[in-house]
């Protein structure tokens, strides 16, 4: 083998691997501007739902207040109270939860780079 032979060999080997990595690099973008598009959007909801379901949740007590005034309204008022804060400390049991079982961040790339890794050490 000539050293013009090696030459090109190391060159095909070179490109091979650039193209490779781009390739992979631009997996990654794709991931990244999937990820944000969704967690802008996903976002923009919760903190509309959340206005608006607590919104409805003080109209909801003020309508309970306002129609046990006269008799028990100190009740109305403890059992709401409790009502939310059971509630409230619920759904931030299920955001930690959910939070700590999320997939791992860019797993299809990572299985990718290692798909060509086993490749290239064989």
């Amino acid at each position: 083998m000539s050293q013009e032979d090696l030459l090109s060999s190391i060159k095909n080997l070179a490109a091979t691997g650039a193209s490779i990595a781009q390739t992979r690099l631009e997996l990654l973008s794709v991931d990244v501007q999937i990820v944000r598009a969704k967690f802008i959007s996903l976002l923009v909801m919760i903190v509309c739902a959340l206005f608006f379901l607590f919104f409805g949740l003080v109209m909801l007590s003020l309508l309970i207040v306002i129609y046990s005034w006269e008799s028990d309204r100190m009740l109305a008022l403890g059992l709401l109270t409790s009502g939310f804060i059971t509630i409230g400390l619920i759904l931030a049991i299920l955001i930690m939860r959910s939070l700590r079982t999320m997939p791992k961040l860019f797993e299809a790339s990572i299985a990718e780079l290692a798909k060509d890794r086993e490749e290239l050490s064989c």
